[in-house]
């Protein structure tokens, strides 16, 4: 739904030439905006020749100008969502997709009105309602409803008073069985009709508003002048027919809900629960559309056609997307089931820790969320405070609180758990998170670039906080003292070979002297200088070379598109939501650590697999989804930032505050890695330079990284537990 730009004016010549140049610098930058998402259209200023050598004009389309690449400029519906799209491009800020204000109604596309429609939308020629999602509904949710109709309507015939609502109960049954293609109808029946009918037979009367023999369900009753809420039928009908009616209905609309795609079904329980069974009998007319006729008489309450939609993955309730709405829930099952049930009587450990990881996703996507909204309605000093500080809460959350039942307990598997967590962070956002982005955006686009200038940004940090974060590590092999617990002589020789087992390199030798005096100060070194080296890279993207972006942003002005902005969280809401969220977040990881214990002791996975696994890679699930869809529009640049900027926090931010946390609070967590972490990530980051070094990808090199992080995770399947475990 973009709007074509006009075609610039001059010769003929000129502005041919002048497209041509235009798409060069395109393949160049290829910094494309959302354009599906912020529903304009991308702004690049028309070049004239005189702007372009000779050289641009070249048959050959690799010969572009220098000159010609122009600051790409995306456009978004107001301040607010400009403001937002901007942080994006940010290094250091939350990348977020979601839009954090209403896009207008005229904006989006026919697909997206469908969802948000009410289910009152009566079409020309809707074609057949024989379709797969409509057999799904009869099969799951039609003859039990039909069935049930049934059976009220027999009690409301069998109470006499109730007889109107027994017919009425009898046409919904026939209704919801396969409810496609009719229509139910709210009908006004005048008074003089109703007082002049209460005491005749009615025989050949019609009606004022259809022209036709009045039904038999409408004829009033004698004692219709009393009011409705007065009759005896309508007392039986609240008592006796509705209670059971609404119960099912709301099981279906739940049920229905969460499952997404048949959110429709849900809409449709939902209106006849509120509204079809609360009217008079007299007042509701179901018929049957035909190909041709379009009821214009009488308001229209129900019109269904389809039971399933799947584009219902893209519905939202106050900008909240419908899966982390239908997730909300469990986080309220899990806090009661974590903190009541305390003695596992209702159900066990690793249940519980499962249903405490499957809650920190959504509680990840509100924080985003309210980091998002809060930025995007503030200036650049306030967001960047809230990016720094609630940035990374949901894993560190985490690790604090494993680290603190570890050093309760005095069990050292728990600080092995943070670190392969860490690692698995790394690792997974290194190599698993920009390789599925590339593999999914290569199957609609063909080849991807983005910004290499960027990208290379983040490789420099990378390097430098992989070297800084294993420094100790590597400083230990090279002067700690090697100590194995077993050894046997394999060639009976004194002198001959041995085989060793759980070997180490002991850094407490002599009181600890080699850690104290040399490791410790040099972990407490490379917390400093991480840190600092993450804010003179803020410094340098953000302030003096922002161009490097090659990004401009600004909101639409375009004829007829002038829209206020409509947020979904306020600033004041958004920060209570992020309270809340980081609240439960603390209260869920608190029941994941409280639980892990029976699955590390009793599991025969290796913890490492654990570490790298689950609770590396559930609580960045949201940013995954993120990257994905930014990949899906042609926008690689912000799908490898995602990767990046979660790898760089990791080392340069939680890695930091974890060494800092153990100086106030002391636990057994050290900044000495095992060979396999040591390994992994440093390959990993090799890899990921290697593959970002030409700007631009394919759907085969990001399978490439998928595979290796699979083969990574293969070596951490069959790798021994760590020491201590």
């Amino acid at each position: 739904d973009v709007p074509k730009a006009p075609e610039p004016q001059g010769d003929s010549d000129g502005p041919r030439r002048g497209s041509l140049c235009d798409r060069h610098c395109a393949a160049i930058n290829n910094v494309q905006g959302d354009l599906g998402d912020l529903g304009c259209h991308l702004h690049r200023p028309h070049v004239p020749p005189a702007m372009c050598p000779p050289s641009c004009y070249q048959q050959h389309s690799d010969e572009v100008c220098e000159s010609c690449v122009v600051k790409t400029t995306l456009t978004a519906e107001n301040a607010v969502e400009a403001h937002k799209l901007s942080n994006n491009y940010k290094f250091g800020f939350k990348k977020w997709k979601s839009h954090v204000t209403a896009r207008p109604w005229e904006d989006r596309s026919e697909i997206v009105k469908e969802l948000y429609s009410d289910l009152n939308v009566i079409r020309g020629s809707g074609g057949s309602t024989v379709t797969c999602g409509n057999v799904l509904y009869l099969l799951l949710f039609g003859w039990w409803l039909s069935l049930l109709y049934i059976l009220v309507a027999a009690m409301m015939f069998i109470t006499v008073v109730g007889a109107p609502y027994g017919r009425l109960c009898w046409d919904l049954a026939r209704y919801f069985l396969w409810p496609f293609g009719k229509v139910i109808q709210k009908v006004e029946v005048p008074k003089s009709r109703q007082v002049l009918g209460a005491c005749e037979a009615g025989a050949g009367e019609s009606s004022a508003l259809l022209g036709g023999p009045v039904p038999r369900r409408w004829r009033p009753w004698c004692w219709a002048d009393a009011g409705y809420w007065q009759r005896a039928g309508a007392v039986a009908w609240l008592c006796l027919g509705y209670p059971p009616l609404a119960l099912a209905h709301g099981l279906v609309c739940v049920a229905a809900w969460l499952l997404v795609v048949l959110i429709p079904v849900a809409k449709l329980s939902a209106r006849t629960a509120a509204r079809v069974l609360l009217l008079p009998p007299e007042r509701v007319l179901i018929r049957r559309l035909r190909m041709t006729e379009v009821p214009l008489e009488g308001e229209v309450i129900l019109c269904c056609y389809r039971a399933v939609n799947p584009y219902y993955y893209k519905y939202a309730v106050d900008g909240i997307n419908v899966f982390a709405v239908n997730l909300l829930p469990l986080v309220l099952v899990t806090l009661v089931l974590g903190y009541v049930d305390s003695h596992n009587c209702l159900t066990s450990s690793p249940v519980k820790f499962t249903l405490a990881l499957l809650s920190i996703m959504p509680l990840s996507y509100y924080i985003g969320m309210a980091i998002a909204s809060i930025s995007a309605q503030s200036n650049f000093a306030v967001g960047a405070v809230v990016n720094a500080t609630f940035g990374s809460i949901t894993e560190l959350t985490f690790y604090i609180t494993a680290l603190i039942k570890g050093s309760r307990e005095g069990n050292r598997c728990y600080a092995e758990i943070v670190k392969s967590a860490l690692t698995g962070t790394l690792v997974g956002c290194v190599l698993f998170v920009p390789g599925l982005c590339m593999v999914i955006g290569g199957i609609r686009h063909q080849e991807q670039r983005f910004n290499s200038r960027s990208a290379g940004v983040s490789s420099a940090l990378l390097f430098l906080s992989v070297g800084g974060v294993f420094a100790p590590t590597l400083f230990s092999k090279v002067y700690g003292k090697l100590v194995c617990g077993e050894c046997h002589n394999v060639t009976q020789n004194p002198l001959g070979h041995y085989l060793c087992h759980n070997c180490h390199f002991d850094l407490m030798e002599n009181n600890g002297t080699l850690y104290y005096s040399h490791v410790q100060p040099l972990v407490y070194t490379v917390s400093l200088l991480l840190p600092a080296a993450y804010l003179i890279g803020l410094f340098f993207t953000l302030k003096t070379h922002s161009h490097i972006y090659d990004i401009h942003i600004s909101d639409c002005h375009m004829p007829g598109h002038h829209h206020s902005a409509v947020v979904h969280w306020s600033r004041w809401r958004a920060l209570v939501i992020l309270l809340l969220s980081t609240l439960c977040m603390s209260a869920c990881a608190d029941l994941a650590t409280e639980h892990i214990s029976p699955i590390l002791t009793n599991s025969t996975i290796s913890q490492y697999f654990i570490g790298v696994t689950v609770l590396a890679m559930v609580p960045e699930l949201p940013e995954i989804v993120n990257g994905i869809q930014f990949a899906l529009q042609n926008n690689l640049s912000l799908s490898i930032e995602i990767g990046n900027c979660i790898a760089v926090q990791v080392c340069m931010l939680q890695i930091p505050i974890l060494v800092l946390f153990t100086i106030f609070y002391p636990t057994n967590f050290t900044l000495v890695f095992s060979d396999l972490h040591v390994y992994a990530s440093m390959f990993s980051v090799v890899l990921m330079n290697y593959i970002f070094m030409d700007g631009k990808c394919d759907y085969f090199q990001g399978t490439v990284l998928v595979m290796v992080y699979f083969i990574l995770l293969a070596v951490y399947f069959f790798a021994p537990s760590p020491s201590g475990c």
